[in-house]
Formats: structure tokens, C-alpha cells, sequence
């Protein structure tokens, strides 16, 4: 049984801006999950799972995953004792997108964990520590390395900085250049609050975006429409790229040395408009 919408199922996860994660030992959240507009669905098996009950909620995903459902699953550290059972066990379920590995601090555990997967498995690495946000550049060089995204709470402990915007700039913006020498999408930014109204949601994804950052974590599915709101062009950008496009479909004379880089980037919001579905939102 498939339950993606088919929106969100057609996107490619280059392009997703809101990452929903799941408590994986709470299966009966699974498929109200996988209806929402969330873009990517990451089935949690490291933060949200207490050891004790890690075993049974990897049963439960690996169930989901061969049965019809299709997601991302976070899974736990290389260091921990259930990263390789993790991904032997995940190794085979056909409806697996890729893996989120949980505190990634050297580029050869993303390539470990690759390794350990079907070829091509894509690898988002969480950095959550001083070390690793350090390492970025390495990280997003590593073979096997797909996004890098913000553990932001796991830095905070690690490092005892604030949730200020201000003081979690050097990480973001260090997530975001590694991203771009290492030639991938967009870093994917922590998760907004636990229970954040929709106002402080678009608050902090005015923030992401604001970092160079084209993706977000949520912790629930009341804060992904926000999510996606606030990391898609606005409709003011809409507009303009609309009128901008029209006007060099008419023949629109070059005018100064802007114009190409200008109708590059609206061609570019026309693209990603497609993808999101804004055209005729």
C-alpha cells in the first residue's frame, strides 16, 4: 500500500524543505505521516527510541519498509552498539530512501555507512557537535554524503551556546559553504521548537533561509506547512519571475550585464514553483 502524496512522493530529496521525523517505535504514526505535505519523512530510529525499545522499533520500520511505505530513517550512531545491526537490517527493505546517521564528526563514518548499504543509498550526515561542524567541509567531501543538516539541540549541549540566531551563525553558515564545496544541495537546518505556534515556525524559517539554508527538521506535522512556506519563493518572487519570464518570451531586449544572471535566477524560481506545486497554489 502506498501512502505518499503524490506531490511529495515526485519531488526529488535534493530539493525537500521540510524533513518530518517520526518516532520510530510509534508505528501507528507512520502512515498519517507519509499522507501529510511533509516533502521528506525520516522514520526516527536514534533521539526519539530509548535503548530498550530500539530492537522492536527497528522491526517496525523494516515491517513498513517492505510493505509498501517509502521514507528516510534516522539511524544511530557509528559508535553506538546498533549502527550495524541498524543498517544490515535496513539494507534490505526495499522502500528505503536513504539514512540519516546520527552525529557524524569524521567524513569516514558517512563512507562506512554507505558502504554498508544497497550502491547509490544516499547519506544525510547529521553534524551535532563542535567536532563535527569543524569537519563540515571533509563531511560533505566524504563519498556516499548527499545533504549535511544541523543537529542544532546536540550542539547546543555540546558547545553551551544559546538558541539565538546570532550565536548559532558560525555553525549554520559553516554547513552551508561545506554544502557548496562539496557540491550539494542545501544544508538542512534543526527543527523549529516542540510545540512552536505557526507564527514562531515562519519565524524560524525566515531564519534558515536567511543562512542559505533550502531545508528544515520538524518535529511534528503541524509545523511543515509553515516549513515549506517559508523555504519556497514568496509571492513577490513569484511575480517577478513570472513577469520576467513572459518578457523574454516576448523578445525583451538584454539591457544591462544583470539581465542574464536575472533571468537565470528566475528561471530558477520558475523550476522550483513547478516542483513545489505554487504555481496555482
Amino acid at each position: 500500500m502506498a501512502f505518499r502524496n503524490r506531490r511529495a512522493a515526485n519531488l526529488p530529496a535534493k530539493l525537500s524543505r521540510s524533513w518530518l521525523l517520526v518516532n520510530a517505535s510509534k508505528p501507528e504514526d507512520f502512515g498519517p505521516a507519509l499522507a501529510s505535505e511533509a516533502d521528506s519523512i525520516i522514520f526516527d530510529m536514534e533521539a526519539a527510541v530509548p535503548d530498550d525499545k530500539k530492537v522492536a522499533a527497528r522491526e517496525a520500520v523494516v515491517e513498513a519498509l517492505s510493505t509498501g511505505m517509502t521514507a528516510w530513517v534516522r539511524v544511530n550512531g557509528i559508535d553506538t552498539d546498533f549502527w550495524a545491526k541498524d543498517l544490515a537490517d535496513l539494507a534490505k527493505a526495499p522502500g528505503l530512501r536513504g539514512v540519516m546517521l546520527a552525529m557524524t564528526e569524521k567524513p569516514e563514518q558517512v563512507t562506512y555507512t554507505a558502504m554498508r548499504l544497497q550502491a547509490g543509498t544516499p547519506v544525510l550526515a547529521l553534524v551535532e557537535t563542535a567536532l563535527g561542524i569543524e569537519n563540515a567541509t571533509a563531511i560533505a567531501s566524504a563519498p556516499g554524503t548527499f545533504r549535511l543538516a544541523f543537529g542544532v539541540n546536540d550542539f547546543r549541549k555540546d558547545t553551551g551556546v544559546s538558541g539565538d540566531p546570532l550565536a548559532l551563525a558560525y555553525a549554520r553558515g559553516k554547513l552551508v559553504v561545506a554544502s557548496r564545496v562539496g557540491k550539494l544541495p542545501g544544508a538542512i537546518d534543526g527543527p523549529p521548537a516542540p510545540g512552536a505556534d505557526s507564527a514562531e515556525v515562519l519565524a524560524d524559517s525566515a531564519v534558515t533561509a536567511s543562512m542559505g539554508m533550502t531545508g528544515k527538521l520538524a518535529l511534528s506535522r503541524t509545523q511543515v506547512d509553515e516549513i515549506n512556506l517559508g523555504l519556497s519563493p514568496n509571492t513577490d518572487e513569484l511575480s517577478w519571475a513570472h513577469e520576467m519570464l513572459e518578457a523574454h518570451a516576448a523578445g525583451a531586449s538584454v539591457g544591462d550585464g544583470s539581465y542574464l544572471p536575472r533571468l537565470a535566477r528566475a528561471q530558477k524560481i520558475a523550476d522550483l514553483a513547478d516542483s513545489y506545486g505554487l504555481w496555482n497554489a
